[in-house]
């Protein structure tokens, strides 16, 4: 890629970046993800005692136990909307048209599309991360981390850990967009994408509650969603999280080149 791709390339992907976050939905979205790990925040510290009590001297664990919650339906629908968005949506207002003609190759086109549907993971999951360990600080303390195992991690140490869930759940969270992207090729409707990625996941989580269908759970989407709950044991499984990452890893390539195959030699007439 010559310097002057590289340039019209950054400056696309600036662009998109700009209209995706510049969206008023996209903004209310994030805000009620950064109200999750507040709320929660607020719980553990009125609860007192019990198995709460573990985390009475630790805020890490607010923005940890945030994104275990949220990840199960409330960020796979931000990043729904999101990829639902990328393609449909532009066919829907009538630019796609136009702007494949600017020229934009269809490749770098969803090139750029699947790089800010991976920023914008990597936004959210870092909102939750950032809101939840502010509000974990204020309202619980920085002591040392309690581990699953009984040893202890210093708040430093806890950080890391924090870190690691944050880049494994933005994986995963850029896998579901790819799929998303993928169906985003498919219809010129942005809230039919949308709808489609939401009922696959929620599908998925009732496949993986039934033991007559075990042999599909390796290859559920929500499988491994909560691979980064590893971080809480010392030392780190790596286990799950290893096979979350192979796994969300091929998705984000098998869908990226579905959504190529099929727009690449799409009629687009709008």
């Amino acid at each position: 890629m010559s310097r002057a791709e590289r340039g019209g390339f950054g400056r696309f992907f600036a662009s998109e970046v700009g209209l995706m976050l510049g969206r008023r939905r996209n903004q209310i979205g994030l805000g009620i993800l950064a109200v999750v790990p507040v709320i929660m925040a607020i719980a553990i510290r009125d609860s007192g005692g019990g198995l709460l009590g573990l985390v009475s001297a630790n805020g890490v664990l607010v923005p940890l136990g945030s994104l275990t919650v949220e990840i199960a339906f409330f960020l796979p629908l931000a990043i729904a909307l999101v990829a639902g968005d990328a393609v449909a949506g532009e066919a829907n207002v009538g630019t796609l048209r136009y702007l494949l003609a600017v020229p934009v190759t269809r490749t770098r086109l969803l090139a750029v599309k699947f790089a800010s549907i991976a920023l914008g993971a990597l936004i959210a999951v870092g909102l939750i991360a950032v809101v939840g360990l502010v509000a974990g600080a204020v309202s619980l303390g920085v002591g040392p981390m309690t581990t699953l195992s009984g040893s202890e991690l210093s708040f430093a140490g806890s950080l890391g850990r924090l870190a690691i869930a944050v880049g494994y759940a933005s994986l995963a969270m850029a896998a579901i967009g790819a799929i998303g992207l993928f169906i985003s090729t498919l219809t010129e409707i942005p809230v039919v994408a949308t709808i489609s990625v939401m009922a696959l996941v929620i599908i998925s989580w009732i496949l993986q509650a039934l033991e007559q269908v075990a042999f599909l759970h390796p290859f559920l989407p929500t499988n491994y969603l909560s691979g980064f709950s590893g971080v809480l044991f010392d030392p780190i499984q790596w286990g799950e999280m290893a096979s979350g990452l192979w796994y969300y890893g091929g998705v984000i390539v098998v869908f990226w080149l579905a959504a190529w195959a099929h727009f690449s030699s799409k009629d687009v007439t709008s």
